[in-house]
């Protein structure tokens, strides 16, 4: 069985004629968490885009499940890869079990009704990520970390292989930071899906990802570096994220600090 559920092979990623990457050539199996870090502006969103199927490539091939993004249906594209959004998402008046259940609209259509297996994983899906006795709770009354549980849980309830999320962690405090990261490093592992996520939050992301894309400062233009943690800290490729700022890596703290 291949475990590969992302491949991007020699894909350039950009606007208009001139990309923002070029070259690139990733994988990303089942069971891994990968974290993209960057500093502002870098492009995370662009690249997050290109492998979710919301801006083609300039060239290359973005494959998922063995098939060309260019090739899948929308519909189909729904099942495959779920996506949860930097924004505050306006559901207040629902529920959130009403919430986690359009997770199922890939599987039911938009007027589809929920079937016992549709309610089951709805079900499941809130309890994996610890809001099951919240399911009759309004949105709108939730904590922002309680309410970024309940989008991963919708896209559980997608039940996609590829999950993709773009700074899941931007409007938490420190400590919700670090239990989002725990949860998605568990559903990872636990579930078997291959999840995306670009964050600031370096030291989490060195402790939990299997492996971490670097959106790099070369001097002359950026490059996208792949490895484990251990080994970019010990090729001290971190130490050009920021390239020109008055921070530095330091390995004892695992983090960015004033140089």
């Amino acid at each position: 069985m291949n475990d590969t559920v992302l491949r991007l092979e020699d894909v350039a990623v950009g606007y208009g004629s001139a990309p923002l990457y070029d070259g690139v050539s990733l994988r990303v199996s089942r069971g891994e968490l990968v974290t993209l870090l960057g500093a502002n502006g870098a492009g995370k969103s662009t690249l997050l885009r290109c492998v979710t199927g919301r801006l083609a490539p300039m060239r290359g091939l973005v494959e998922v499940a063995g098939r060309s993004l260019s090739e899948i249906p929308p519909r189909e594209l729904a099942r495959l890869v779920s996506i949860v959004s930097t924004g505050r998402e306006l559901a207040g008046a629902l529920t959130v079990a009403e919430l986690v259940a359009l997770g199922r609209q890939p599987h039911t259509g938009f007027f589809g009704r929920l079937s016992r297996h549709d309610r089951e994983v709805v079900g499941l899906a809130m309890a994996a990520v610890g809001m099951e006795g919240f399911a009759q709770r309004q949105v709108a009354s939730l904590s922002d970390g309680e309410r970024q549980k309940v989008m991963i849980a919708r896209a559980l309830a997608q039940e996609t292989p590829l999950m993709v999320l773009d700074e899941p962690t931007a409007f938490l405090d420190v400590a919700s930071r670090l239990e989002t990261m725990q949860l998605l490093s568990r559903l990872a592992r636990e579930e078997g899906k291959a999840v995306i996520l670009s964050s600031h939050d370096v030291g989490s992301a060195l402790r939990l990802s299997q492996r971490l894309w670097l959106i790099s400062d070369s001097g002359v233009g950026r490059t996208l570096v792949d490895g484990s943690p251990d080994s970019l800290i010990k090729s001290d490729a971190l130490g050009s994220l920021f390239r020109g700022r008055p921070v530095r890596f330091s390995e004892e703290a695992m983090d960015f600090i004033p140089s």
